[in-house]
């Protein structure tokens, strides 16, 4: 763990940094650009990674600070003394790290670009997916949410589903990433509620699209990589186009 690099974000951001070293982390902690709040990115486990919920994470970049006491400096012969000839980090230096501009960390640069257009393709395929849902479950009963009631609404539950897309869509545009674990939710939910509708009336070709719009709004959500996502999108746009076709045509 202690040679292990790091890429990190906040809550609120899309695009990662790194890779940082451990101490690297702890000079930015200690100048607040590193919190127990912000995520890194578990390579294992394919995910981000708050580092106040990872207790070994937490207490290398947190370490507990031992109480200093004033020692006095014993008088050793110049020749005992050992030079360090390694330069100390500069910020500098941990931004040109942070870019792959540094001999080190260059060739590896090409993994953060990935994990960086992944999250965007995945956020952006998000957006789209809830948007085709939301159309596909809302224009067939318009006029039910035109004319609000409550036993409208009863009688046309995809609406609510559709509203409720909606402003998932909306809070993606805005960059609320943090709601997808709520977006996997929606994606089970959606499967669950029109996957029984559609298996009761034996309509198999709209429940196939349901299972596909699904699973790929799922991937999208937790895939940092280009052909898991690449395959969450095409499964998740032509499920959820399938299913605007199967409710407005």
């Amino acid at each position: 763990m202690a040679t292990q690099e790091f890429y990190i974000r906040s809550a609120s951001e899309t695009e990662a940094r790194g890779p940082f070293s451990v101490e690297q982390l702890i000079s930015l902690a200690e100048t607040g650009q590193v919190t127990p709040e912000t995520l890194y990115y578990d390579a294992n486990a394919e995910k981000w990674i708050v580092i106040r919920e990872d207790a070994e994470v937490h207490a290398l970049v947190f370490p507990e600070k031992k109480k200093l006491a004033i020692k006095k400096d014993p008088q050793v012969a110049t020749l005992n003394k050992e030079s360090d000839e390694r330069a100390p980090i500069s910020v500098h230096d941990m931004l040109a790290a942070a870019e792959g501009r540094t001999e080190d960390t260059r060739d590896k640069s090409a993994g953060l670009v990935m994990v960086d257009r992944c999250a965007k393709f995945g956020l952006w395929g998000c957006i789209l997916m809830l948007i085709i849902a939301a159309a596909a479950e809302i224009l067939p009963s318009i006029d039910i949410l035109t004319n609000f009631t409550t036993a409208g609404l009863l009688r046309a539950p995809l609406v609510i589903l559709g509203v409720l897309d909606v402003f998932l869509a909306i809070m993606l545009l805005l960059g609320v990433v943090s709601l997808y674990p709520f977006i996997r939710f929606r994606a089970m939910l959606g499967l669950g509620f029109l996957g029984f509708i559609f298996w009761t009336r034996g309509e198999h070709t709209p429940l196939l699209a349901a299972l596909a719009g699904s699973v790929g709004l799922y991937m999208c959500t937790i895939f940092m990589s280009y052909i898991p996502i690449a395959v969450g999108l095409a499964l998740g746009l032509g499920g959820m186009g399938g299913l605007a076709y199967y409710f407005i045509a």
